[in-house]
């Protein structure tokens, strides 16, 4: 089997200059425990660490003992050497509201947050929670409490799509359409549709017919209402985006020794080579190893058959058997492998052998970071 480098992860967690890791990869492959195991593994190692999930799922809240996860980091445990864990979910109505209320003063504030678009947009619209997560990963990377940040991205590709959010936002904020929609209230009132072309007169009673004169009036007041702060969203999240490029961040992609697992891997791979964002390496979750490796999966079943004619040897035959499908798996899960090593042969890898069980307390996560650091 071709090798890959190793990925050195004692030493990426325990570097101090490190101070951001984000774990993207696709759904089932264990990522959300990975991060959790790697933020109590940095703090058994000394550190202040906080792990911050954007997938709702409450795996991370009950991995780590706790009922609930929200906005607000909630201490996990704490170590004789200073090195401490907690671990936080993103809640992206409440990040945006939090937002509002330290950016506006209080009465615009007031009229964004009773707004309906607004409502409307800070809890479902498209690409709101990745640029949340981009806002309270700025909050979190600009406040001094923490040594180190672990991120679990959403299970999917859009784990990404948080790259995107400040422009996609930006874009939407700052449209053509939305700004002709916005135009009248802007220009005064009623009074402004003669100061205005039919151009922007047809647009407008176009949307009032099509999406409602309420909800056009809701759009106005909103935009003309936040158009002040826009500015400084933007800003904010440049700098993150620009944080996650620079030297302290490390992206670490996770995968399952599958064929569809390792195909999304490449894509993150490839999508963050072009964003030109720091690949710490690829941690392969749940893989299958034996310890009698030597003993092939055919040489086992022959054995398992030659046993069933003498007759007498059902148990050593059903274990040669399991051994048998066991040693199939692993040759299936290194031929993925050296696919995915093939085309990215400079990617370091981690592995984490398969556990017996799933992981559901911090002895659990314990394990897994130990097997990672192995």
């Amino acid at each position: 089997m071709k090798t890959a480098p190793a990925l050195d992860v004692d030493g990426l967690l325990g570097d101090p200059r490190m101070r951001i890791i984000v774990c993207c990869g696709s759904g089932g492959v264990g990522k959300t425990t990975t991060a959790a195991a790697l933020g109590l593994r940095a703090a058994e190692l000394g550190r202040n660490v906080v792990v911050l999930t954007v997938d709702p799922a409450r795996r991370l809240a009950q991995s780590m003992g706790l009922s609930e996860l929200d906005n607000t980091p909630r201490p996990v445990v704490e170590y004789d050497n200073g090195g401490s864990l907690h671990a936080m979910m993103l809640d992206m109505k409440r990040t945006f509201d939090e937002i509002i209320e330290a950016h506006a003063d209080p009465d615009r504030a007031r009229q964004i947050l009773t707004n309906p678009f607004y409502q409307s947009l800070s809890s479902s619209f498209a690409g709101t929670q990745e640029y949340m997560a981009m806002e309270k990963l700025g909050q979190l990377g600009r406040s001094d409490e923490w040594d180190l940040i672990v991120v679990d991205t959403p299970p999917s590709r859009s784990a990404l799509d948080f790259l995107d959010a400040p422009e996609r936002l930006g874009r939407f904020l700052d449209g053509r359409v939305l700004r002709l929609l916005v135009a009248p209230a802007k220009a005064g009132g009623r009074g402004a549709f003669k100061l205005l072309n039919v151009g922007i007169g047809m647009v407008t009673n176009i949307a009032n017919k099509v999406i409602g004169a309420q909800v056009l009036k809701d759009i106005q007041t909103f935009v003309s209402a936040f158009d002040a702060m826009f500015g400084g969203f933007r800003e904010r999240a440049e700098q993150t985006y620009k944080l996650l490029q620079a030297p302290g961040t490390a992206f670490l992609v996770v995968a399952a020794p599958e064929k569809d697992a390792l195909r999304e891997a490449s894509y993150f791979v490839e999508r963050l080579a072009e964003e030109r964002m720091p690949l710490a390496g690829l941690v392969v979750n749940r893989v299958h190893r034996s310890p009698a490796a030597d003993l092939s999966g055919a040489r086992s079943t022959a054995a398992a058959e030659d046993l069933d004619r003498r007759g007498g040897h059902e148990v050593a035959a059903a274990v040669l058997r399991l051994h048998a499908d066991r040693m199939r798996v692993a040759t299936r899960e290194r031929r993925e492998q050296e696919s995915f090593m093939s085309a990215h042969p400079t990617v370091p890898v981690a592995e984490v052998p398969a556990m017996p069980g799933d992981v559901h307390d911090l002895d659990g996560l314990r394990e897994i970071g130990e097997r990672l650091a192995s």
